[in-house]
């Protein structure tokens, strides 16, 4: 008798079916892999492909080489930012602010949770600050022990501090022992991403004038991507995690290299 051929679990289903699959996928692991998701429906990798192109063109994944990753979420305004999730910001700033040594100098980005780091810091270690971001260089000037240092240029509402080529080009005429670039996504296999082109070329201009980058990012923000790639993950020597960060987005983190540091739990 001749053998009955081997049906993959996933094999026979429509189409359609296939795609929500592999949505289901992508929303637990943050990622799927072309070749994988060929094997386990049985389908070509070119049916794959069009799978992913149909999600991408509904906004629902990111194409990459060889498969697809969770989109970032579209990022709120600034003073809305403001109030959501404090606590949670608080430990991730405690968490970053233990990396700092005494009379250092740290490169601020603009962004909520810099700015709950910027709140943290200790005011006896005779740090300086340069900052991009008005309202963090205010809040450590009303703070008693710091040397601060704003960049100057055009200030993005949304963003909340100054992008363009008059603060790239001051920021590449500096040097810096730590810098905090606002993290919108960070991902094992691009790096660190951005929403606008003018923000991520900012941030790029901080990694490279830092001698270690701290990237402090809330649990929406890892394994995702966004429009604008701002470095790799080479670059990136510390990456700062919620207490809910789960343990196989760490491990993956720290096989390539990066220093996981995992905040406490906040306080409910």
């Amino acid at each position: 008798m001749a053998r009955q051929p081997v049906i993959a679990p996933d094999s026979g289903i429509l189409p359609e079916e296939r795609q929500q699959r592999i949505l289901a996928a992508l929303r637990h692991d943050g990622r799927v892999v072309a070749a994988e998701l060929s094997a386990r429906f049985a389908v070509s990798e070119d049916s794959i492909r069009r799978d992913l192109r149909e999600l991408a063109a509904q906004g629902l994944c990111k194409r990459v080489y060889g498969g697809a990753l969770l989109p970032a979420a579209t990022p709120t305004p600034l003073k809305q930012r403001r109030g959501e999730h404090s606590a949670r910001k608080l430990m991730l700033a405690r968490k970053a602010v233990s990396l700092v040594r005494p009379r250092q100098t740290l490169l601020i980005d603009a962004g909520t949770t810099n700015a709950a780091i910027a709140a943290a810091l200790p005011m006896e270690a005779g740090l300086t600050v340069i900052t991009n971001a008005p309202h963090i260089a205010q809040l450590l000037l009303d703070r008693e022990g710091f040397a601060v240092l704003l960049i100057g240029g055009r200030i993005d509402a949304s963003i909340g501090g100054t992008v363009g080529a008059q603060a790239v080009e001051q920021v590449r005429r500096l040097r810096a022992d730590l810098c905090f670039p606002g993290a919108c996504a960070i991902d094992v296999a691009h790096g660190l991403w951005g929403f606008d082109s003018e923000e991520a070329l900012f941030k790029r201009a901080m990694i490279d004038a830092s001698d270690e980058a701290v990237v402090v990012a809330t649990d929406d923000k890892l394994g995702v991507v966004a429009t604008h790639q701002v470095a790799e993950l080479s670059r990136v020597q510390h990456l700062v995690v919620e207490h809910s960060a789960d343990r196989a987005t760490r491990s993956a983190f720290a096989t390539h290299g990066v220093a996981v540091h995992r905040a406490e739990a906040a306080a409910d």
